[in-house]
């Protein structure tokens, strides 16, 4: 249950900020003992994807929120994340000793030792999943499981590596948590539950793509096929565009299901039309690079904007 890897996102794993910080807990202090371990699970994935199962939650919700249930998902969830970014930290040792960003992740230095590691990823995974089976449903436990293995086997292990399509598999992982969050108080999946998962896989596109436009030549360098690299930029650019397009009108869509109003309307359309120009200005771009951090930038003000709507737009007009 988790946004895809060289992602996603909020993806702190995109800008290399866990091997930064796992760079400066090189002392054999508790603090730095455990600043390595905590590295591991890839701090801003981990509550970029936390954030979005509580705007599900919220959404499902509608202003009658169950405290006890709500910490529950949140700190079952946030450890079965947790997990999988670890677990995807031990898998990647090859890919990230080649890339300047992530040589420096404490499985990649030697921080924290491969058996370490692994015990770390199972008792997150274990403790997570008992939180989740004991105080939540089993939709939101299946969908947990199925983000997991599609985030670490479909993902991590095969597709990133021999497809160009990883990014597309990525984000299937990486639209669990909001689903997670929005069954966990149906306890069903609907119409929008289906929507909100949309959104969330058709934000990671244009998101990872820009970056895959301005660090395609570390993506070449490390062998992993993303699309800048096999199809090129401008192929990468159409493919922003029509993305960027899918998932303004997705987030248009909701209200139509009755759970948002004319403020969420407005916000997300304007803040849509918006990053759709940005995208519609790469076709003209000179400096791609400049482009595509631009692009990446205003996505991270979309989701942010986007969980905000979603967790206050049903009590609002």
């Amino acid at each position: 249950m988790t946004l895809h890897g060289p992602t996603p996102a909020f993806h702190a794993g995109s800008d290399g900020t866990d091997a930064a910080l796992a760079s400066r807990a090189q002392g054999g202090s508790l603090r730095d003992r455990i600043t390595l371990y905590y590295t591991l699970t890839k701090p801003g994935v981990l509550y970029g994807n936390v954030l979005t199962a509580a705007a599900g939650f919220l959404l499902a919700a509608r202003g009658q929120v169950d405290l006890w249930l709500f910490a529950a998902l949140i700190i079952g969830t946030t450890l079965v994340i947790a997990s999988a970014c670890v677990l995807n930290n031990v898998l990647d040792r090859d890919i990230d000793t080649k890339m300047e960003r992530t040589r420096k992740r404490a499985t990649v230095s030697g921080g924290v030792g491969v058996r370490n590691a692994v015990i770390f990823t199972i008792a997150l995974f274990v403790v997570g999943n008992a939180m989740l089976i004991a105080w939540t449903n089993w939709l939101v436990v299946a969908v947990g499981l199925a983000g997991f293995v599609v985030y670490v086997v479909f993902y991590g292990m095969l597709s990133k590596r021999l497809s160009i399509h990883g990014t597309l598999v990525g984000s299937v992982s990486g639209a669990a948590p909001i689903l997670a969050g929005y069954v966990g108080v149906t306890g069903s999946i609907d119409a929008s539950a289906i929507l909100v998962f949309a959104m969330l896989f058709f934000w990671q596109m244009p998101e990872f793509y820009s970056i895959a436009v301005y660090r395609r030549d570390e993506y070449a360098e490390a062998g992993i096929p993303v699309i800048s690299v096999v199809n090129g930029i401008k192929n990468t650019k159409t493919q922003i565009f029509w993305y960027t397009l899918a998932f303004v009108v997705s987030t248009l869509l909701l209200p139509v299901f009755g759970h948002v109003g004319i403020i969420y309307t407005v916000v997300m359309g304007a803040l849509g039309l918006y990053w759709l120009w940005i995208g519609f200005l790469g076709f003209r771009a000179t400096d791609d690079d400049a482009w595509a951090h631009r692009m990446f930038r205003f996505s991270l003000i979309m989701i942010l904007a986007l969980c905000l709507m979603l967790s206050i737009g049903p009590i609002i007009p």
